[in-house]
């Protein structure tokens, strides 16, 4: 490998290579459960030129690679679980083009979300992105692999499905262009009318591909945003509430969440109705049109709207939301992890049940949550644990949680959302036959020498 590390040094120079332990502790660990694993490099390119040379030389060498953004799944994913080149991206940070009439946007593979929200606000105000619910170091184009969700999930789709073209470096080394930018100097279709190749990379974890530009859609945004909390202790009402709230089509974001922390919150389900408006007429015709889809609930006093105090509303619309990061510490020990599957929103109350039941048996502190996807056509539930990483005890019960939580919705026909290699084996073992042999298959064209990010969606 010293001789790999010279040949990194003459491709990005000397500043941005290492084989320092500092550095590969580091990245050879995520803010999750999963086991710590040592990179033998770590490379940081600044073009897509230099990501090529990175990709040719370690198919020349048979060095596995693992393309880094934050590394801010929790699951994993960017752990190098068999050693090689970490290629973190955030050198890669150029918004390069916004076409405001077409409402899109291109970045580099290392731009932020946050880098993002913060240049459309000064240079194009009257549009956003679909910010995730994660810190804003979160990159783009690893939250688009991911199939990322965040605050325009309910009306638009997964992040992923926002995505209007990619530039891909291939596991082989060379560059391919996904969508219209493949024919021309636009960038406003990953696919139709093309074939949509864009399945190829989103959704493999890293495995098929190296992103060093995103296209990417932008949306209006509002002048007027505001929010009410409908709250039930009656998780089985949830399915037929959500159902209609989202027939109203009003709505903006949809989430409900439960927790047992702070005792006030404890036995209830809150539900998160984010609306947006370009002038209060238009607000309150939004608001009225929601109360009314659930005034049946209100009146039989199986619900009811919450109110909200001032620091619990500037939360609560906050995008991301601050409490998140305080649910991470609960515990005092800065340890949260959460299995993350995509359920039709009747396995809701299931889900609701089994997180809390699980938190009682393995003795750890939960949080339950999910997101309103598509206007309903499913939802992200998200079965949370917070632990102290100081007390290994605590974190093993936590992964058997998180663990049972997996085998529970898979069996339940969810799809496990940004699985670890444990949860991969669990969606494998369960997928089917031809399906598992499609994916290895594609693997195998894409990747003969079985370079990227190895371990993940591996079948056995």
């Amino acid at each position: 490998m010293s001789d790999v590390y010279e040949a990194l040094v003459k491709i990005v120079g000397k500043d941005y290579a290492s084989n320092h332990h500092e550095e590969r502790y580091f990245y050879g660990r995520d803010p999750g459960l999963m086991t710590p694993h040592e990179a033998d490099c770590v490379v940081m390119p600044k073009t897509t030129e230099e990501v090529q040379e990175i990709v040719k030389l370690a198919n020349k060498e048979k060095v596995p690679i693992v393309p880094k953004g934050a590394g801010l799944a929790l699951t994993g994913l960017v752990i190098p679980l068999k050693g090689g080149i970490v290629i973190d991206m955030k050198r890669m940070d150029r918004i390069l083009e916004v076409n405001e009439g077409a409402r899109y946007v291109v970045v580099e593979g290392g731009v932020t979300h946050g880098a993002l929200r913060d240049y459309l606000n000064k240079h194009h105000p009257n549009l956003r992105n679909s910010l995730p619910e994660s810190p804003p170091i979160t990159t783009i184009a690893a939250n688009v692999v991911i199939h990322g969700q965040g605050r325009l999930t309910n009306q638009y789709g997964f992040n992923s499905d926002m995505v209007n073209g990619l530039e891909v470096v291939l596991p082989t080394g060379e560059v391919c262009k996904i969508g219209s930018c493949s024919v021309g100097p636009y960038w406003f279709s990953k696919g139709p009318p093309l074939p949509d190749l864009s399945g190829l990379f989103l959704g493999w974890l890293g495995t098929t591909g190296i992103l060093t530009k995103v296209g990417l859609k932008l949306y209006p945004k509002k002048k007027i945003k505001d929010l009410e909390v409908l709250v039930t202790d009656k998780e089985d009402l949830i399915p037929d509430i959500i159902f209609k709230i989202t027939h109203t089509e009003m709505v903006e974001d949809l989430a409900i969440w439960a927790q047992e922390r702070p005792l006030m919150f404890r036995g209830n389900y809150h539900i998160n109705i984010f609306l947006t408006a370009d002038s209060e007429d238009e607000l309150e015709m939004k608001r009225k049109m929601v109360y009314d889809s659930v005034q049946e609930y209100v009146d039989s006093k199986d619900a009811g709207f919450m109110t909200i105090n001032l620091d619990m509303r500037r939360d609560f619309m906050d995008n991301p939301q601050k409490s998140m990061t305080a649910f991470a510490d609960v515990r005092r020990g800065g340890g949260f992890e959460y299995a993350g599957p995509i359920i039709p929103m009747e396995l809701y109350p299931e889900c609701a049940r089994k997180v809390a039941e699980l938190a009682i048996k393995h003795r750890v502190v939960y949080g339950g949550s999910g997101r309103v996807i598509h206007g309903g056509h499913c939802m992200m539930f998200s079965f949370a644990y917070t632990f102290n990483r100081a007390d290994l005890d605590e974190m093993g019960r936590a992964r058997k949680a998180l663990h049972e939580a997996a085998e529970f919705v898979a069996d339940k026909g969810g799809v496990l959302w940004k699985p670890n290699i444990d949860e991969q084996k669990i969606m494998m073992e369960r997928m089917d036959p031809n399906t598992l042999k499609l994916m290895t298959d594609i693997k195998k064209l894409l990747d003969p020498n079985g370079i990227m990010n190895p371990g993940n969606w591996e079948a056995k």
